[in-house]
C-alpha cells in the first residue's frame, strides 16, 4: 500500500494521480489528510482516504499503517519550528507503525543550502535516519509555480518585484516533481538514495519577466528591491509574518546561488525533460 500524505495540496495530489497514470490501482493507495471531504473525489476513484492530521499526531500512526512506502510530503505551514513539530510527529508515527520506507519531499542541498527553510528539512532528514527505516530523500527545487501562479496579478501591476538580483533558479514545474515520487513510490531499487531534483536550466527573474512580455506582447519587468523594501510590500499584501521572513531569506539566499544547482537526477527519475519556462509561463498564462 502506498500512503501519500498532504494529498488535498498540490504537490500531494498531484503525486496520487502520477502514480494512478502510472497504472497503480487506487486500492493500491492510500491517502492521509487532515480533511478527508477534500479528497472526496479521491475516494470516489478507489482511493482509500484516512484522516491524518500534522497537527494531531495521535491520528497519524492509524493513517499511516500498512505504508510501503509512505510519501511523507513536507508540512506548508509558514512557521520554520512549527514545521519540524509536525515533522517530527509524522516520523515518529512512522516509526510506531513500521512503514517499510519512507519517501520524503526536502529541498535541494539541505545539508548545506544556507536558506533558513534547510533546516526544516535537514532535521526531519536526521530525524528519519534516526528510526533506522528505509527512506529516500527527493531534494526537491523550487517550483515554477512559487512565481508563476502570481502572474495574472502581476500583469495588472506591469511587472513583478523581488529581492533575489540576478540569481539563478534551476526550477522545475510541481508536476515533474509530482512525477518523480511517483516513480520512486512506486519502483524498486531506491532505499537509501538522496536525489537532488532540479530543472534541466537556470533562469533568473529579469529572464523570468521577459519571458512574459514576449507570451503576452506588453511591458512586463522585474523590478529588484533591498530586502526591507519587499518585506514591506509582502506585508502590505497581508502575508503573515512568517511567510514574509521566508519569502525574504529565501530570495536573499537566491541572489547569492542557493537555487541554482543544476544535476539530471530529477530528468532522470521521470524519464524526459524537465518543464522549461516557457512552458511554465504559457501554462500559466493559459489559466
Amino acid at each position: 500500500m502506498i500512503v501519500v500524505t498532504g494529498a488535498t495540496g498540490r504537490l500531494g495530489r498531484q503525486t496520487v494521480e502520477s502514480l494512478l497514470a502510472r497504472g497503480v490501482a487506487a486500492a493500491d493507495i492510500a491517502v492521509a489528510v487532515r480533511d478527508t471531504a477534500k479528497a472526496a473525489d479521491l475516494a470516489a476513484l478507489g482511493v482509500q482516504v484516512r484522516e491524518g492530521d500534522y497537527d494531531r499526531p495521535e491520528t497519524l500512526a492509524a493513517a499511516f499503517a500498512g505504508a510501503d512506502p509512505l510519501v511523507l510530503v513536507s508540512a506548508n505551514a509558514p512557521d520554520n519550528d512549527l514545521r519540524i513539530a509536525q515533522h517530527a510527529a509524522a516520523v515518529a508515527a512512522a516509526a510506531e507503525a513500521g512503514v517499510g520506507r519512507i519517501v520524503y519531499t526536502s529541498i535541494v542541498e539541505a545539508d548545506t543550502n544556507p536558506i533558513a527553510l534547510a533546516k526544516v528539512h535537514s532535521t526531519t532528514e536526521d530525524a528519519i535516519r534516526a528510526t533506522g527505516l528505509p527512506f529516500t530523500f527527493l531534494r526537491n527545487g523550487w517550483y515554477f509555480e512559487n512565481y508563476t501562479a502570481n502572474l495574472p496579478g502581476a500583469l495588472e501591476h506591469g511587472g513583478q518585484v523581488g529581492t533575489a538580483g540576478e540569481g539563478r533558479i534551476a526550477a522545475a514545474a510541481i508536476a515533474d516533481y509530482a512525477d518523480a515520487a511517483a516513480v520512486v513510490a512506486s519502483t524498486d531499487g531506491h532505499a537509501g538514495a538522496v536525489y537532488e531534483l532540479t530543472g534541466d536550466a537556470s533562469w533568473s527573474l529579469t529572464e523570468l519577466a521577459a519571458e512574459v512580455a514576449k507570451q503576452t506582447g506588453t511591458e512586463f519587468g522585474y523590478t529588484d528591491l533591498p530586502a526591507e523594501a519587499f518585506a514591506d510590500i509582502l506585508t502590505g499584501a497581508g502575508l503573515p509574518a512568517g511567510l514574509v521572513d521566508l519569502l525574504v531569506d529565501a530570495e536573499t539566499h537566491t541572489r547569492a546561488g542557493a537555487l541554482g544547482l543544476i544535476t539530471s537526477d530529477l530528468r532522470t527519475l521521470i524519464g524526459r525533460p524537465t518543464t522549461v519556462l516557457s512552458q511554465a509561463v504559457a501554462e500559466a498564462l493559459k489559466g
